[in-house]
């Protein structure tokens, strides 16, 4: 087969936030594009895009690996020597078993988080409108989607799985202690928002508020949790009311820099404040964390939270790691039927063609010769020939039977690209 899969990514094991800001695709791609332009080198592809992960997936030719990480590097305007030490590449089957190991949330900083699947999904919905998808890969985040289906129905590996959400609120609470003296702001209303806001109100925070660049999501978010709405420009204003800030915001630039800051530790009196940005680009400027009475933590500094809840959930991720194994051989068994699959066609098309040019010259000679003896016909040709299908496709079923058992695999141990060019030498396939 000329068309193979292949993945390259970075997260948070290989690249620290910096990295990660650096080369993030989220927001470099045009809503018409979601993806790489395809070419005779990658024939399909779909980014995935999120605060721990960039990865493209590629169907294509062995440059593929190469090509992407060319087109990646000089999306982020920078030279691809600089991203490689970063990177990993998988091919193949590696490349599949990685794939279903992220949709299954088996691969996130928070094992059997149920975020990154939702995020999976929007990638490849935002691909194939894009038409950047195919036959390989629409297979293939199918299959990813339920094996992510299987783990969670199967196992217990998302039970009592933290969010990095959560995370963020418990880093607070831990440095705040009691959450019901403080008030607390959210700068971003998503999916992570709308977990924080749930956490902090479970840790009892005092009062809380909801910024957004679109209101109405900020208001629906705030009357849902009893919190304040407030417009995206008054952020600067709230910020001397607030003890704790976390932001999710799917901004490009800092939302908060260093001198901003500096006028409302004055307003505050230089009671302490805590920023948790879990936004990648970052939302606030590393620069804040130089500022006394100021403490910002990134979403690599929860690490060590998340670590603390995956210890009593390893036997179960060994249970996923087996469902996802069984999974990665159904699919490369369904993509080397498509290396067979043409052959098989052609030489079942060539034996009814070989059959059937003789039976209509044997039913022309028969009309001939009872002609000839003026014998009166008991059936017409067209009624013979319509007895005698049956009779030759069962024919061509028992002639082709070991052919099609051989090209499959049953009773040999030669390669399949041997196999199959076998079979086309001695059926005389072109």
């Amino acid at each position: 087969m000329n068309t193979s899969i292949y993945l390259v990514g970075l997260n948070h094991r290989t690249a620290n936030v910096d990295i990660r800001e650096r080369f993030a695709l989220a927001n470099q791609c045009s809503q018409q594009l979601w993806a790489i332009p395809c070419s005779e080198t990658i024939r399909e592809n779909i980014i995935l895009s999120t605060c721990n992960r960039v990865e493209i997936v590629a169907s294509g030719t062995e440059e593929t690996v190469e090509e992407l990480l060319k087109t990646w590097a000089m999306a982020r305007n920078a030279p691809v020597e600089e991203l490689r030490p970063y990177v990993y590449t998988y091919a193949h089957d590696e490349a599949i078993r990685h794939l279903f190991l992220v949709a299954s949330s088996l691969d996130s900083m928070v094992v059997g988080e149920p975020q990154i699947l939702g995020q999976l999904k929007k990638a490849y919905k935002q691909a194939a409108a894009a038409k950047k998808t195919g036959p390989i890969l629409n297979r293939l985040l199918h299959k990813a989607f339920s094996v992510a289906k299987r783990v969670r129905t199967e196992t217990q590996v998302a039970s009592n799985a933290v969010s990095i959400s959560y995370a963020a609120v418990e880093l607070a609470k831990r440095i705040f202690g009691d959450m019901a003296k403080h008030k607390a702001m959210l700068i971003g209303a998503g999916e992570m928002a709308e977990l924080a806001a749930r956490h902090l109100l479970h840790f009892g925070i005092q009062e809380l508020f909801v910024a957004n660049r679109t209101l109405s999501r900020a208001q629906a978010l705030a009357e849902e949790f009893s919190a304040h709405a407030i417009p995206f420009e008054s952020i600067k204003e709230t910020l001397p009311k607030v003890d704790i800030i976390i932001t999710s915001t799917g901004s490009t630039d800092p939302i908060i820099r260093a001198r901003n800051i500096a006028g409302v530790l004055r307003e505050r009196k230089n009671r302490p404040m805590f920023f948790i940005d879990i936004a990648v680009p970052r939302d606030v400027d590393p620069d804040v964390n130089a500022i006394d009475n100021v403490y910002l933590y990134d979403i690599d500094d929860l690490k060590e939270i998340v670590e603390e809840n995956l210890s009593g959930r390893q036997d179960e991720a060994r249970k996923a790691q087996k469902i996802v194994t069984d999974e990665v051989s159904n699919y490369l068994s369904w993509l080397k039927s498509l290396e067979v699959q043409p052959t098989i066609v052609e030489l079942i098309a060539r034996q009814e063609r070989i059959v059937r040019e003789e039976m209509e010259h044997s039913l022309r000679h028969w009309d001939a010769a009872n002609r000839a003896q003026g014998a009166k016909e008991n059936l017409s040709t067209a009624e013979l020939q319509s007895l005698l299908e049956p009779m030759l496709k069962a024919i061509v079923h028992k002639i082709n039977h070991e052919p099609l058992m051989y090209l499959k695999g049953e009773n040999t141990h030669l390669g399949q690209i041997e196999r199959i060019n076998t079979i086309r030498s001695v059926f005389g396939l072109k």
